[in-house]
């Protein structure tokens, strides 16, 4: 099975290009903060983990097209602080996309996902005609 990256940066650095590994992957950069991600194969699927800290639920897009997975989300903080006579105020936008070609033999009808602790976790079961078959003992006549 091969796993693809994809890479829609629009300017990926030379760095990205050279050493590019060919399985999951893939990633858009909105501005400069992309959540680290986790991935691991068992027989039954794989499963998939981002760290993205300090956002809800809510906060998420998720999207599966033509085995692609897209995860996006775009967040406005804002703070405030009053120094002397005068009140200050500081914007903060963050916003990040990455995308996965997922593998043919993922079921995506079964496709779930969860947030806790800071970890956005999808479960990727594989199809059933993919799972491992078990041992059989043939017999000689």
């Amino acid at each position: 099975m091969s796993l693809i990256k994809r890479n829609d940066v629009l300017f990926p650095s030379l760095m990205n290009e050279i050493f590019k590994p060919d399985w999951f992957g893939g990633m858009e950069n909105f501005n400069g903060s992309v959540p680290a991600v986790n991935i691991k194969e068992n027989e039954t699927g794989f499963e998939l983990e981002l760290s993205v800290p300090g956002r809800k639920k809510e906060d998420f897009n998720i999207e599966i097209d033509d085995n692609l997975l897209t995860i996006s989300s775009e967040t406005k903080s804002e703070s405030e602080t009053k120094e002397e006579n005068y009140t200050r105020r500081e914007f903060g936008y963050t916003s990040f996309k990455r995308s996965f070609t997922l593998p043919e033999s993922v079921d995506e009808e079964k496709i779930g996902a969860s947030y806790e602790n800071g970890i956005l976790k999808f479960t990727l079961p594989k199809k059933e005609e993919a799972l491992p078959k078990p041992k059989r003992l043939i017999e000689l006549s």
